[in-house]
């Protein structure tokens, strides 16, 4: 997905513009003319108390097999579909601001998605994604992705098949 994302960027932007792939172990963020500038696990610590994100990405993964009662460690995906939304959410605002900061204002952003996310998941990343400042948020699942970065016709009347080994 990796690579086929890249190429799938290369094609499509210009200008200011980034990529994600939120991705059941690791969220990665590409900006154009930069690189991959994010490359974290999709993880955030949450106190249990008060629900507040304590911290997201390799800040929470650190915290594996050391945390007390008190702090949940929350993967917002699971099996490739996205289980937690409003975590996925503050996921992906926390890891874009990061990203990005107020280095581009109005970016474009193209954000791979899991098969077979709901309506409502989808809104909720794009929500978090225009809540960063984006004036344009596109999304398309992994498979998709993965077949136009292999250069396979998408659009033609072609059988072929795309397997994410990470969920097998």
């Amino acid at each position: 997905i990796y690579m086929a994302g890249l190429n799938l960027r290369r094609t499509l932007f210009g200008g200011s513009d980034i990529a994600i792939d939120l991705g059941t172990a690791n969220t990665l963020i590409y900006v154009k003319g930069i690189g991959v500038v994010v490359d974290e696990p999709t993880i955030l610590a949450i106190n249990k108390g008060d629900g507040s994100i304590l911290a997201v990405g390799n800040e929470a993964k650190k915290l594996i097999g050391r945390v007390p009662d008190s702090i949940e460690l929350v993967k917002p995906l699971r099996d490739g579909v996205i289980s937690e939304i409003e975590m996925a959410e503050e996921l992906v605002k926390t890891l874009l601001s990061r990203a990005i900061g107020r280095a581009y204002s109005k970016p474009r952003i193209v954000i791979c998605v899991p098969y077979g996310v709901t309506s409502v998941e989808l809104r909720s990343i794009e929500t978090a994604a225009h809540a960063t400042g984006a004036s344009e948020v596109f999304t398309i699942e992994e498979p998709m992705a993965a077949s136009i970065g292999a250069g396979l016709q998408v659009f033609e009347p072609v059988g072929n098949m795309v397997i994410d080994l990470s969920l097998i």
